[in-house]
């Protein structure tokens, strides 16, 4: 089985989505090159648990911005799942050098590598980062796959992760063009849903400080959600479907924060909720449809928040009342 899909690498494949793609593809019988930056580390034991690991699954040692640990953690797959992508932990002094280089030069990396050893297709993953950020979009248009964030904009703004993204998501097309590589890109929203991983990742953590944290003020903005298992099978799908290209945006529900916390409460009403929301201006309504066509679909939210709440409950992040 493992021999008719072929063997497929993943990058940072010990984080949130990684994590569950990986599982995805050891599922359907592909074999899996993972990439992490230390394959000993105890925060990468759940990748060694998975179904089918033992045989399908190597983990190699690798840094976006080492070329040579990408080759050979590259070598011999006839596609690659670019998901790792550095992310800043606190305040970013200098985010030129600090995020945007590495971001832009680490899918470089990726795809030079992707170049030499000739893969079939690159999926790499962007965020809506990369589309919401755009003053000039018709304010009763929907946001959809034509719609690219601004970067001078978010510049201006101070926006650093979103011009990270931006930055690195048309560079990755650009370079697809330029070299005759296969590249298709997916820009996921807030992620939800249980998680593989031992260490809490960022999106997660949002939701665990409105269930746990009785965060007195929340801004009550428009958010954009998608579950972590319907992410991987996104990522999943434009890689399989031969018609895939260019961009995807994949969201899946969106919602006012006060909608969110609400909602929150009806189902788990012994948590300490935000007691205030304060206004938020208008945010324009994303498009999936690009990616429904592809013929994704996605679980209902409801589900998406039981099996979070449940997964921070095994973890002992949240209580179980």
């Amino acid at each position: 089985m493992a021999e008719e899909k072929g063997r497929v690498c993943v990058t940072g494949a010990g984080g949130y989505v990684g994590s569950w793609l990986v599982k995805l593809l050891l599922s359907k019988g592909y074999e899996v090159h993972g990439t992490v930056r230390d394959p000993g580390d105890e925060k990468n034991a759940h990748l060694r648990k998975l179904d089918k690991a033992s045989e399908n699954l190597k983990l190699f040692k690798a840094d976006l911005l080492d070329y040579s640990s990408l080759l050979a953690a590259i070598e011999g797959c006839i596609g690659v799942f670019h998901v790792a992508s550095p992310v800043p932990s606190g305040a970013v002094p200098n985010p030129e050098v600090e995020l945007i280089e590495p971001a832009i030069t680490g899918t470089l990396n990726v795809l030079k590598a992707c170049s030499e050893i000739r893969v079939k297709r690159v999926v790499v993953v962007s965020s809506v980062t990369a589309v919401l950020l755009n003053p000039s979009w018709p304010r009763d248009k929907v946001k959809d796959e034509a719609c690219w964030s601004d970067k001078e904009y978010c510049r201006a703004t101070k926006n650093w992760y979103h011009l990270s993204k931006t930055a690195a998501e048309s560079e990755a097309l650009e370079y697809g063009k330029k070299n005759m590589l296969d590249v298709v890109t997916v820009c996921p929203c807030f992620v939800f849903g249980p998680m593989l991983q031992s260490t809490t990742n960022t999106s997660s953590l949002f939701l665990i400080k409105i269930l746990r944290d009785g965060v007195d003020v929340l801004e009550n903005r428009l958010r954009h959600f998608v579950d972590v298992r319907d992410t991987a099978e996104a990522l999943l799908l434009a890689y399989e479907k031969p018609e895939a290209e260019g961009r995807y945006i994949c969201t899946s529900h969106n919602m006012r924060m006060k909608d969110l916390a609400e909602k929150l409460r009806s189902m788990y009403p012994n948590h300490n909720y935000p007691k205030n929301f304060t206004d938020a201006k208008e945010e324009q309504v994303l498009s999936s449809e690009k990616l429904q066509k592809l013929g994704w679909n996605y679980r209902s939210l409801e589900q998406t928040l039981i099996d979070s709440v449940q997964s921070y409950q095994d973890a002992g992040l949240i209580s179980k009342d």
